[in-house]
């Protein structure tokens, strides 16, 4: 399985929770903006130049790789799982579906300011034949969704150490100076769009709550909107942060220069292996 690097994923789970968190009644009221049409976000096949931007995001664009790669990796799972249980002459139980999810610790502004908080791509469902198999039992599939951890562990394996170091050095941009100084204004900027909150944390409580309250004709709309307030007040910590990562990446190269080199030899030859072994298209979401 692609596992998230730690503090990626506890940034996420924390992005969740505060969705479903209840505000003010006074937040929940506030109307929302006028319809406005928007084009859906797109899919994306086009690689970077160097897998380190995919691997090591510096910058909230760049994590549009970086989700492609997880979800590529989830459905290299399920195609082999699939596989082996086919090969069994018995079927998987049912999934959700597969979702591009927002680095917020390296937030995507101009993705967040044009289709909001949570909206992105929809992922392309693989391609699986109708079946009539009986359900296997819970040994059986619990054999093949282990095949299928070991089929994505063999790509992530090539990055996955590398990229959890990473994200672990990039709690130093946050607490740094500079970024502390950013922050401050943020608060008066959110309430100057008449979203008052102290921080990230309560905004986006403050965000769920006006789009629970808005009607579904107006939910796109809303969503864009706090998308877009969000975007506006986080581009001055963004313009701090951004190149205080980008240094940070340079400096890291070079203390895992011989990781590195193996990362840029062995890692796009292993996708599009992949690709080819289990019919996936590695594929990102674009604004």
């Amino acid at each position: 399985m692609f596992r998230r690097p730690v503090l990626v994923r506890a940034a996420l789970v924390a992005a969740v929770a505060l969705l479903g968190t209840a505000c003010s009644t006074d937040a929940a009221r506030q109307p929302g903006p006028p319809a406005a049409t928007v084009a859906p976000a797109r899919l994306g096949r086009t690689l970077p130049d160097d897998p380190v931007r995919m691997v090591l995001p510096a910058t909230g664009a760049e994590t549009r790789w970086t989700q492609g790669l997880y979800v590529f990796g989830q459905q290299v799972t399920r195609v082999a799982a699939a596989d082996c249980a086919r090969k069994g002459g018995f079927a998987l139980p049912a999934q959700a579906p597969l979702a591009f999810i927002r680095f917020f610790a390296l937030p995507d502004l101009d993705f967040v300011a044009r289709h909001g908080l949570s909206t992105s791509a929809d992922v392309p469902a693989a391609a699986t034949a109708p079946t009539t198999a009986r359900a296997g039992s819970a040994a059986q599939v619990r054999r093949c969704q282990a095949q299928g951890a070991q089929a994505a562990a063999a790509l992530s394996d090539l990055y996955l150490p590398l990229e959890q170091r990473w994200f672990g050095e990039l709690g130093a941009v946050d607490r740094a100076p500079a970024t502390v100084r950013a922050r401050r204004g943020l608060p008066g900027c959110l309430a100057g769009h008449g979203a008052p909150a102290k921080d990230e944390r309560a905004f986006i409580g403050v965000a769920d709550a006006r789009q629970q309250a808005a009607t579904p004709a107006d939910l796109p709309a809303t969503e864009r909107a706090m998308g877009g307030v969000y975007a506006d007040c986080m581009r001055p910590v963004e313009a701090v942060r951004d190149p205080a990562r980008l240094s940070l990446r340079t400096r890291f190269l070079a203390d895992h220069a011989a990781e590195v080199r193996t990362l840029r030899r062995k890692l796009v030859p292993a996708l599009r292996a992949a690709e080819k072994r289990y019919g996936v298209t590695l594929v990102f979401p674009e604004p």
